[in-house]
């Protein structure tokens, strides 16, 4: 689909996502390129807009990423973002070098409003400073927009090559006008006109299977989960009956859910879809016998979704296509296009195996991050329970168990999370906290229970507030709901003696803890 485009340009940062994620609150759509992007290929994308992402590294250094000077001289609006910033200036003739005075945190920064960058800001503001290079002085040809006690040049600008350079980072929350001013850049800067809406995507979406599916049949990979449900409704509005459903019941869902999967999807739900459920607990669990490395079980449980939705399909005979509930995070968390370090490789990007026996797979939400595959539920009529659930995981309770994985310990995590998922909604915070699960430690601890020495495991409970999962808070829950969710797991659970709390955010931490 043709349609108006910001590129980022990942040089390593860690707030990428965010970049692209503040652009499409614009209503502007935006996807992240490698750095080692061709430039051709950034001209057959023909950007309204290029966003240049900070970095761990110093410009000036012979091995830090860098970027041909072309793409400053090809007339597309760019504005450089911390070290995006400095490589701006390093390729143009200005000064970087070690700052002074490092930087770090909420910082009043002082601003041109005259600026197109600024319009509607006001005059000193808060940004979120990281950085321990400066730019001591700026390029020629360039102007200084914003500035700080410690740092002279916070921000400079070319109007006449519409190139903008801001030291700080707009994307992340702590910039309190952050998202103005990327709004600034795309409308005032590159002229977008803010095409990027739900409505028109779930439409284009629509047609453009019809048209690539044909009178083909298609298998879709249903979890249940917020993104392969709409992923599913999505292809049956698109193709009808050519689409079967396929729900994968590995062993490691939640407690009973994957009844509660069957009685929304299934024949008596309602939903009009043709629905298999595979029961493959045994299955997987023997492939997973003994493994512990995380990003091991990701990959097992990746490929052998997969074997399953082969068998699966040749059942059903001649089957050329396979759906999946990808999202856009899924993709970049998995090192696919960006330059980020790989977080995890997801279940169903980076855990895919090297043959896949089907002619395509069609990811529908593959560009989508999580609340915008939520909008295009709604628009799509999915229920407001369906679409808000909180997300769990395509590899399950696989990835919050620590350690090597067995049916007791599955048990032991679905009895300890379905106590802290009922004691949360019991005490209302499940409409204030955005996840929420137990995970099971492999750490085994003293105890002792009814006068007896024990000799067993300890659980950890979770819950996060976040915007866009891409980064969250720990939730402060009353300590009244953990002691009592406490009380009851030691109590109601098996070979379980110690319940923690996690109070970490991410980052440093992941939500999931594998």
């Amino acid at each position: 689909m043709k349609r108006e485009t910001v590129v980022v340009l990942d040089f390593g940062g860690q707030y990428n996502q965010l970049i692209a994620r503040r652009v499409r609150e614009c209503n502007v759509y935006c996807e992240i390129y490698s750095y080692k992007t061709d430039i051709e290929k950034i001209k057959e994308i023909q950007p309204k807009g290029i966003i240049f992402t900070g970095g761990p590294n110093s410009c000036y250094e012979p091995d830090s990423p860098t970027y041909p000077k072309e793409i400053l001289e090809l007339g597309i609006p760019v504005l450089g973002i911390c070290y995006g910033a400095q490589l701006m200036m390093h390729l143009l003739g200005g000064t970087v070098e070690k700052a002074p005075v490092r930087e770090y945190g909420k910082i009043e920064v002082n601003v041109d409003t005259n600026s197109k960058l600024f319009t509607d800001v006001s005059p000193k503001t808060i940004c979120w400073m990281s950085h321990n290079d400066y730019i001591s002085k700026a390029a020629p040809d360039f102007r200084i927009s914003a500035w700080t006690n410690d740092c002279p040049v916070a921000a400079m600008e070319n109007t006449d090559k519409n190139l903008y350079a801001i030291q700080f980072h707009p994307e992340v929350l702590h910039t309190q006008e952050g998202t103005k001013m990327l709004s600034n850049f795309v409308y005032n800067v590159c002229g977008c006109a803010g095409d990027w809406k739900m409505d028109s995507f779930v439409e284009e979406s629509i047609k453009a299977i019809r048209e690539k599916v044909g009178d083909g049949k298609v298998l879709c990979a249903l979890s249940g989960g917020v993104d392969s449900s709409v992923a599913a409704v999505l292809l049956s509005k698109a193709v009808g009956n050519q689409l079967t459903c396929v729900f994968v019941d590995h062993g490691l869902l939640r407690k009973n859910e994957g009844d509660e999967v069957e009685a929304v999807f299934g024949p008596n739900g309602p939903y009009d879809l043709n629905f298999i459920r595979v029961n493959a607990q045994e299955r997987f669990y023997g492939k997973l016998a003994g493994v512990t490395e995380p990003e091991k079980k990701r990959k097992i449980i990746g490929e052998e979704f997969i074997r399953v939705f082969e068998e699966e399909a040749k059942k059903i005979g001649a089957v050329d296509f396979l759906v999946q509930g990808t999202i856009y995070p899924d993709v970049v968390e998995s090192g696919v296009g960006g330059e980020s370090t790989v977080i995890k490789s997801h279940h169903n990007v980076g855990g895919l195996p090297d043959y896949v026996d089907f002619k395509e797979i069609i990811e529908p939400l593959r560009n989508l991050f999580k609340d915008e595959v939520r909008r295009a539920g709604l628009e799509l009529g999915i229920p407001d329970y369906l679409v808000f659930r909180q997300p769990f995981p395509g590899p399950g309770l696989g990835i919050r168990i620590i350690g090597d994985i067995t049916a007791e310990k599955v048990k032991m995590v679905q009895d300890a999370d379905a106590i802290w998922r009922e004691e949360i909604a019991k005490a209302g915070w499940d409409k204030k906290v955005n996840q929420y699960f137990a995970a099971l430690t492999n750490m085994k601890s003293v105890g002792v229970m009814g006068d007896e020495r024990t000799y067993d495991y300890a659980i950890a409970l979770r819950a996060v507030t976040t915007t866009d999962f891409m980064t969250a808070e720990s939730a402060e829950i009353p300590w009244e709901v953990i002691g009592r969710t406490t009380s009851r797991i030691v109590n109601e659970v098996k070979h379980v003696n110690r319940v923690l709390y996690d109070c970490t955010g991410k980052p440093p931490a992941t939500i999931e803890f594998e």
